[in-house]
């Protein structure tokens, strides 16, 4: 049957989801799992957004608000920013996929990593499009390496940051010098779908650029502004908000790259209970302060662990640790399955001795650490 497919779709590698916990459950007799695989909130959804989703229950008979006005102005609020700035989407994935069917053409191409979040290449290879991995250095974004290989051709750039799967970031002072000499054809995309968690000093706000509020930081001398227009930045519910599973984000931009992205978006792309959710989940400051301790104190639990252990990993900015388990990884995640601990194995990202473990909570985060031990040992 494969003449009746698209060429571009034969050589594609889809993205590899785990099964659901009650069928590995009943496939391997256990009655307790634990899942740190897929870098969700260990504590669950926002108890606002719960109850919220309750109480619209008994209008999904109705189709959802196209436009998501009470949702956008929440987030307009939220971030100071206009509704105009705003495009909802049934998570990043939708969202990288408008933003591909938007502004690429059939003979433009596409640049990123060659370890990052996988859709990015699956989606582009979808539609159709080139895309340009680079090579990380020292697991970071080579922002030198990428910018060596734009050419007449490029339209678009993604930067995962923090980076999934590695938890490394680009600093301020190299994504500014990046920025600095970037064709003013050329897209930016910037994904923070992990940046609640971020600790440090040197991180920059892709909401900074888009405001235009970086004159002095970017070029002293002359005083040049970032160009905003080329700017987008992408936002997620799935990660500290606990709502991965109601497939919610939105994209930040300058509103005529943002009324050109509504073209393609379909009407009713978010539901009606992930809108809802939405809104009530960013009202819940409370939820996310005690997530974002949370994680801060797990990492900090299974940095001291792995240490102790002789395990090396790579330090984080993100609700995850990409760790060196110095064998196979594959191996290391069956074995620890069989114990009832999820993790991620990083086969398909070309990281054969690696797994990733999200940060749960500190008795997920023990239970981890007893049994990896178990599985590798002490090295």
């Amino acid at each position: 049957m494969e003449e009746l497919v698209r060429k571009n779709i034969l050589n594609i590698t889809p993205y590899a989801a785990g099964k659901p916990i009650e069928e590995i459950k009943r496939q391997l007799g256990l009655k307790e799992i634990i899942k740190l695989a897929s870098n969700e909130n260990p504590l669950g959804p926002s108890p606002k957004a719960m109850e919220a989703i309750k109480k619209n229950l008994s209008g999904a008979n109705r189709y959802p608000d196209s436009q998501g006005y009470y949702l956008k102005k929440r987030i307009s609020r939220y971030l100071n920013v206009k509704p105009a700035n705003i495009v909802l989407g049934n998570g990043s994935d939708e969202l990288i996929d408008i933003i591909i069917k938007t502004f690429v053409e059939d003979d433009e191409n596409i640049i990123t990593a060659d370890i990052t979040f996988l859709e990015y290449e699956i989606i582009s290879k979808v539609n159709g499009r080139r895309i340009i991995s680079v090579p990380l250095r020292y697991f970071k974004y080579d922002l030198e390496a990428i910018k060596k290989k734009i050419d007449k051709n490029t339209k678009l750039i993604f930067i995962s940051n923090p980076n999934n799967p590695t938890g490394t970031y680009v600093t301020k002072l190299e994504f500014e010098d990046f920025m600095r000499d970037l064709p003013d054809n050329v897209l930016l995309v910037l994904d923070e779908a992990y940046d609640t968690f971020i600790d440090v000093d040197d991180f920059p706000r892709g909401l900074d650029y888009i405001k235009g509020s970086t004159k002095l930081t970017l070029d002293p001398e002359q005083g040049r502004r970032v160009n905003n227009k080329k700017v987008i930045v992408l936002k997620t519910f799935s990660k500290a908000y606990g709502l991965a599973g109601l497939r919610i984000g939105y994209a930040v931009a300058n509103p005529e790259l943002v009324s050109y992205m509504e073209k393609v978006r379909q009407p009713f792309n978010v539901n009606m209970l992930a809108q809802v959710a939405a809104t009530a989940a960013l009202e819940d400051k409370k939820f996310l302060r005690k997530t974002r301790k949370t994680i801060l104190a797990g990492r900090d639990y299974l940095y001291d662990a792995l240490s102790k252990l002789g395990i090396a990993y790579v330090p984080t900015v993100a609700n995850f640790i990409l760790i060196d388990v110095g064998r196979d990884g594959v191996s290391v995640f069956k074995d620890m399955l069989k114990y009832g601990v999820i993790v991620r194995d990083m086969d398909q990202y070309g990281l054969k001795n690696f797994i990733r473990v999200t940060i749960g909570t500190k008795k997920e985060n023990e239970r981890f650490i007893k049994v990896l031990k178990k599985v590798i040992g002490n090295r």
